[in-house]
């Protein structure tokens, strides 16, 4: 069995499947493109908890979280199988690394990941697991348990973080996407220049680091996904960054990809 990529995105907001523009076609490409999975292991910013916390549920719901948007929203459901066996093996992972673990027997999935698996997997046929992040403990936690992680790579699991690049509200221009805002794009280049550079002591440090560090993240936990993912990235692993867009001006809507040893490796002009 080749290895999985791990794959970082960003998720934007709920509308993106209303208003299909450059990032869902992106979307739509990686899940044609890329090795097919067994199954999908997702680290979303949209579910936190005290512990790295895993649901067993055998059906997950589509989880509905958010206010204001069009009905037709709503009415979109992702109906894709849970994965028990998945989420005991991420159990064991994580206790093996020395991290604390728990379960729960019946959280859905949030928007942060059924909305581009909808547009990855349209058919919601691959058994996808939801793991909770902790959004007070930090990127290098983050990052362990990213690493604790990398092992399911080999067994044939994708690892998607879903987050985002930027996240300020107050950098957001509610109406049609405009000209991006400089610092949206400054903070997203410095982001990936460090990625490319695989300088993972100045992605730990961002807050300090990068130009708008602190803006571009008021809270961290739509940054945090990202850090999963680089742990679970073997060391010197570079990503393929994709960069489809700037949507409402302050959102990055960048994508990720660390694929180092897949036969079917993804080709960006796919």
């Amino acid at each position: 069995m080749s290895r999985q990529p791990v794959l970082f995105v960003s998720h934007g907001a709920p509308d993106v499947l209303l208003n299909p523009g450059a990032t869902v076609r992106a979307w739509e490409q990686l899940g044609a493109g890329l090795p097919r999975p067994r199954a999908i292991l997702v680290i979303s910013a949209h579910w936190a908890a005290k512990e790295p916390t895993v649901s067993t549920v055998g059906t997950p719901e589509t989880i509905h979280d958010f206010g204001g948007f069009p009905a037709a929203l709503y009415g979109m459901n992702y109906p894709a199988p849970g994965a028990p066996a998945l989420a005991a093996r991420v159990r064991e992972l994580l206790a093996a690394s020395g991290l604390p673990n728990t379960e729960v027997p019946d959280r859905g999935l949030d928007h942060g990941a059924w909305i581009p698996l909808k547009a990855m997997y349209p058919a919601a046929d691959l058994p996808v697991v939801q793991l909770a992040l902790q959004p007070f403990a930090g990127p290098d936690w983050h990052r362990r348990i990213g690493t604790a992680l990398r092992p399911l790579r080999d067994e044939g699991v994708l690892i998607l973080a879903s987050g985002a690049v930027t996240h300020n509200f107050g950098w957001l221009t509610w109406g049609q996407n405009g000209k991006p805002l400089p610092e949206a794009v400054a903070f997203a280049d410095w982001i990936g220049d460090a990625l490319a550079r695989d300088d993972r002591a100045a992605l730990l440090d961002y807050r300090r680091q990068a130009p708008h560090g602190a803006a571009a993240h008021p809270s961290e936990e739509h940054l945090l996904p990202l850090f999963v993912a680089l742990g679970a990235a073997n060391p010197g692993e570079k990503p393929l960054r994709l960069e489809p867009e700037y949507t409402y001006g302050g959102l990055a809507m960048d994508a990720y990809l660390w694929q180092d040893a897949s036969p079917a490796a993804y080709n960006s002009e796919h």
